[in-house]
């Protein structure tokens, strides 16, 4: 389906890709790792051909008349209707359905129906609707303007447009970002079953280990591919670098008789030529290089400086929302105790933001009451807040503005230097970071008032696997609470000890596990598709 091969790559005086070659075969489901920055979206620009061409004996090629598929940009805000939108993305079948309400040719119009017969074209609307559903539309939005949706739904929609659309190549590039926890399993289920060849840049490490039946790295501006998910990729690559280490130490050994022979024997006439026989041995010698592992600069949650008697936090028979007719959440009662480590699951909309804006203080309860002490301090984090860093200012003016006035500069580029930056990059501005260098500073930047709860809103979208496990590391270490809003399965089981479930204008406690919410939905999936198959049936 596709081969790279000799794939050279640089961008301006940065090598990407050096004699970089894969070959991906027609079906497999192909999850693409690397460390952020190493060129995993460039190579799928390369694919696309939306970069400029590798240059030398590289090449990209795909599978002959092969039809490529990707989600190029959010879908624009017009009048046009969600469903026809995500209609249109199959390009061969609108293009058909307009002829065929103009063709006069008989033997045009008898082409073009079979044609459409080949192709399923008659249930196109229902299999539209099921892959909007299944990323979180419901019934009533597949009528709806695209101009009624925010962004993040609207790049929903560009993505149910290219699944439906079923090219023969899928690329995907981090599809998680903009999805729940539901979305994000609807999506597992859906690619272990697509019919065709998928690419799939991912930092989701439950959803590379899933869905995917080969995994594909990019490492020392090499590609290698595997059979398996990330984690039987993580096995080969400790086994491989326990053989490289066992190999470099036996030819060490090696080295080092060889070597021993020549300085005893090279002056006696004797022996010379064995001597010389040994130095050229040691000259043919090629030394067995061993890949630097790259360094994860940790995160760190300092413990908040005066422990508080539990409950920290308690909502009582409280109303959430926005003001009259945007009551979000109805008769809450919930408490935060030290150390808990709560994930709060539910499909978008509904209400799991409004609910942890509203622990945080953020937002005003609109009935009930919050009790907290007043040393209560709370730490907040959403992606929401990567808007509200100051273009033109760097690293460290962030930094300065959130430490007092009288703080020497050495004490300030200490406190950036914790949360990960360098002496180079502090003086960075921060529209010239990485959206997982954004992330970094805004969770040191809460960190600095030694909160007693954490409380993180998808934390993870912009961070790669190694710096999600270094976040995990992190809140396990934190001796406060942590409240989480997260579509990454892995952070959840590795972090939570209770679920909270926002659902139809409440918010409780979950008595399941992880395990058992997602069978649920895959349950709830089920029923549905019966519905729905029934109603086809009837009609």
């Amino acid at each position: 389906m596709l081969k790279i091969s000799n794939l050279d790559y640089r961008v301006q005086a940065r090598p990407l890709f050096e004699g970089a070659s894969v070959q991906i075969s027609s079906g497999w489901k192909v999850g693409l790792v690397g460390r952020n920055g190493t060129g995993k979206s460039t190579l799928l620009n390369l694919i696309r051909e939306e970069v400029a061409s590798p240059t030398g004996d590289s090449a990209i090629r795909m599978r002959q008349k092969a039809k490529l598929g990707w989600v190029a940009q959010e879908v624009a805000a017009t009048d046009e209707v969600i469903l026809d939108v995500v209609l249109a993305a199959d390009v061969e079948r609108h293009a058909l359905m307009a002829e065929a309400d103009t063709a006069t040719d008989p033997m045009r119009i008898a082409d073009i129906h079979t044609r459409l017969i080949d192709i399923d074209a008659w249930s196109a609307e229902a299999r539209a609707a099921e892959v909007l559903m299944g990323l979180g539309f419901t019934q009533s939005d597949l009528s709806r303007a695209t101009k009624e949706f925010s962004g993040g739904w609207r790049m929903r929609a560009a993505l149910a447009g290219v699944l439906f659309s079923q090219p023969d190549l899928l690329l995907l590039d981090e599809p998680t970002n903009y999805l729940d926890l539901e979305g994000a399993a609807w999506l597992e289920g859906y690619l272990i079953k697509y019919p065709h060849t998928v690419l799939i840049v991912s930092h989701d490490r439950e959803l590379l280990n899933r869905c995917v039946t080969h995994t594909m790295a990019l490492e020392h501006r090499k590609l290698t591919i595997c059979p398996g998910g990330y984690d039987a990729w993580l096995k080969l690559r400790a086994a491989k670098l326990a053989q490289l280490e066992s190999q470099r130490t036996k030819q060490d050994a090696d080295r080092a008789h060889l070597q021993s022979f020549v300085d005893r024997f090279r002056a006696k006439a004797s022996k010379a030529r064995q001597a010389q026989s040994r130095v050229k041995m040691l000259e043919k010698m090629q030394d067995i290089s061993i890949p630097l592992a790259e360094r994860t600069t940790p995160f760190h949650f300092p413990d908040p400086k005066d422990q508080l008697s539990p409950p920290m936090l308690q909502l009582q028979g409280a109303d959430l929302g926005y003001g009259e007719g945007a009551r979000i959440l109805e008769n809450v009662d919930l408490r935060v105790d030290p150390e808990d480590r709560i994930a709060i699951i539910g499909a978008n909309g509904q209400g799991k933001t409004t609910l942890v804006k509203s622990i945080a203080q953020r937002l005003s309860l609109m009935a009930g009451e919050v009790t907290a002490p007043r040393a209560l301090r709370i730490g907040y984090f959403s992606q929401d807040q990567l808007d509200e860093l100051t273009l033109g200012d760097t690293v460290l003016d962030h930094v300065r503005r959130a430490m007092p006035k009288d703080t020497p500069v050495g004490k300030q580029r200490a406190t950036a230097a914790q949360m990960g930056f360098s002496h180079e990059k502090v003086d960075t501005k921060v529209e010239k970071l990485s959206g997982g260098e954004k992330v970094r500073l805004l969770l040191g930047l809460m960190a600095m008032d030694k909160p007693h709860i954490l409380i993180l809103d998808e934390p993870t979208s912009h961070l790669d696997i190694d710096s999600r496990e270094a976040l995990i590391y992190a809140l396990n270490d934190f001796k406060g609470a942590v409240l989480l809003i997260t579509h990454d399965v892995f952070l959840v089981e590795a972090t939570a000890d209770q679920l909270w479930l926002v659902k139809d204008g409440r918010a409780a406690p979950y008595e399941g596990d992880l395990k058992d919410y997602r069978a649920l939905l895959t349950q709830a999936d089920r029923n549905k598709g019966d519905t729905r198959k029934g109603k086809s049936i009837a009609a």
